[in-house]
């Protein structure tokens, strides 16, 4: 199949080798990019997004994948597509974008009769090898278009599935990574009091590696973290200070608007607030899982 994929920073470049690895014809187009950089990667580059309509040759329908920041980034790309596209072409918001915005957008490329799908996606810089979970709402007749790419892109071609309606894919990814929050706070309470048990002298490398083995806690997280620790025991480079993306500030405000208490999730984030001024082992803990599960910036100790 053919597809279009716009933003090609890690998730993207990872998205559109795994599609190619598959089979799938891959044009690419990101503004930071130039020609020896498609070639490198063995990307169809498009120089300008004008030139989608030209390049399609197979499909009956023309499906474009949008990577780029959630926000202004994302809404500026996808208004600029609805303007070039033609009618039953698909577009596919793969990033973080607040569910209510892609519900408000689907119903506005309606008008065109454009249709956008909302694909959560989760797997991080690891997708590429491991495969994608994804989290797929909108049209469903769209999505059944859509299927294959979707199978290519999961872990064994069982890692996605239809959520529902337009929206609902990023919801559910929303309260994925407000759960994401939690796990990882959890994680780094306890592995700090193990780091500050002096008198016991624990490896943390092998304690997290061991834990991997038939316990209870055992997870994907946990495998990263272990790699972190394996890396560097103390974490000396990474500054104990944590971002946050959104996600969770959108998970305890629906939370809120459905009487639903989200104590882990809301103390999670007040956490990575307190770490922006403050110095502890668990926030290096924390920033360093966001690094090694989603390539995101560390701040490095000056």
């Amino acid at each position: 199949m053919e597809i279009a994929v716009i933003g090609l920073g890690k998730m993207g470049l990872g998205i559109s080798k795994r599609l190619m690895k598959n089979g799938h014809t891959v044009f690419g187009y990101d503004s930071s990019w130039d020609t020896k950089k498609y070639k490198s990667n063995q990307i169809e580059e498009l120089k300008s997004l004008n030139e989608i309509p030209g390049k399609f040759r197979n499909n009956s329908r023309k499906i474009i994948w949008v990577m780029v920041p959630s926000g202004e980034p994302t809404k500026s790309t996808i208004n600029e597509l609805s303007s070039i596209l033609d009618k039953n072409d698909i577009i596919i918001d793969g990033g973080n974008s607040f569910y209510k915005e892609s519900v408000k957008t689907s119903s506005e490329l309606s008008k065109k009769n454009i249709y956008l799908i909302d694909s959560g996606t989760s797997g991080g810089i690891w997708g590429e090898k491991e495969g994608y979970c994804l989290m797929i709402g909108g049209d469903k007749d769209a999505y059944e278009y859509c299927e294959s790419i979707f199978e290519s892109l999961s872990t064994d071609g069982k890692g996605y599935g239809y959520m529902g309606p337009s929206g609902s894919g990023h919801f559910v990814k929303m309260i994925h990574n407000g759960i994401e929050y939690g796990m990882m706070q959890s994680m780094a309470e306890g592995i700090e009091i193990l780091h500050e048990k002096k008198e016991f002298n624990l490896n943390l490398a092998q304690i997290t590696s061991l834990w991997q083995h038939g316990s209870v806690v055992r997870s994907w997280l946990l495998d990263l973290l272990n790699n972190a620790l394996e890396e560097d025991s103390e974490l000396s480079s990474v500054a104990p200070y944590v971002e946050d993306s959104g996600e969770g500030r959108w998970t305890i405000k629906e939370g809120i608007d459905l009487d639903v208490p989200t104590h882990a999730i809301t103390s999670s984030l007040y956490s990575r607030f307190y770490s922006r001024n403050n110095d502890s082992f668990g926030f290096k803990i924390l920033a360093s899982l966001r690094n090694q599960f989603g390539g995101h910036s560390i701040k490095k100790v000056n």
